[in-house]
């Protein structure tokens, strides 16, 4: 049975573009039933629209708590019965307001390896970590997201790439950007093929 979709995405949406060129090619059995972002700029929303996806801003009110928020959002996915909901560059950290709503069924995507740069900039960090420690590799995880803790939910698929010398940020993004694609494809087949315990 074909997997439901729901992708939320706060920006350029390369992330998001590598699952509808995957779906619409039948590389992954799955549709992408809506787009949803906090920022009405987001490119990630002319992305969706241009794939015929439904698209849908859900955007924080002055002063909102995140709680509130949370149960906002997760009302918004919840009409579209997703079986995954994909964080492919959402930049707001999820509560229990909405991650108690898709027990299992969240899924991140991280620029860095289990354990190491949780949070905001992982790459820049971890080009940081080889000028100054000489560290040789970064990396690219996907993983569940099933409590309010930092990019440290069960991992799904990880892959290792490497830091170059002579790499500049924008270099070393480029070649974390080009894995985050081919992982986040990757660890999403893992998903919609592999039995779901009831």
């Amino acid at each position: 049975m074909t997997a439901r979709l729901v992708v939320l995405a706060s920006g350029n949406g390369s992330n998001l573009q590598a699952l509808l060129d995957a779906s619409q090619s039948g590389e992954l059995d799955a549709t992408i039933v809506a787009v949803i972002s906090n920022n009405a700029d987001a490119f990630a929303l002319t992305r969706s629209t241009s794939s015929g996806a439904t698209t849908i801003v859900v955007a924080a009110e002055p002063g909102e708590l995140r709680a509130h928020y949370d149960a906002r959002l997760a009302d918004a996915c919840a009409e579209f019965s997703p079986d995954y909901v994909v964080l492919a560059g959402w930049m707001r950290l999820l509560s229990m307001a909405f991650l108690a709503q898709f027990p299992q069924s969240v899924v991140n995507l991280h620029p860095a390896l289990p354990g190491e740069f949780p949070g905001t900039h992982a790459i820049e960090r971890a080009l940081q970590a080889h000028q100054r420690l000489g560290l040789g590799r970064t990396g690219v995880m996907v993983h569940l997201v099933p409590d309010e803790g930092v990019d440290n939910g069960p991992v799904i698929a990880a892959v290792e790439v490497p830091i170059e010398l002579d790499d500049t940020l924008e270099s070393l993004e480029q070649r974390v950007h080009a894995a985050e694609h081919a992982l986040l494809v990757q660890a999403m087949q893992h998903l919609v093929n592999a039995p779901r315990n009831p």
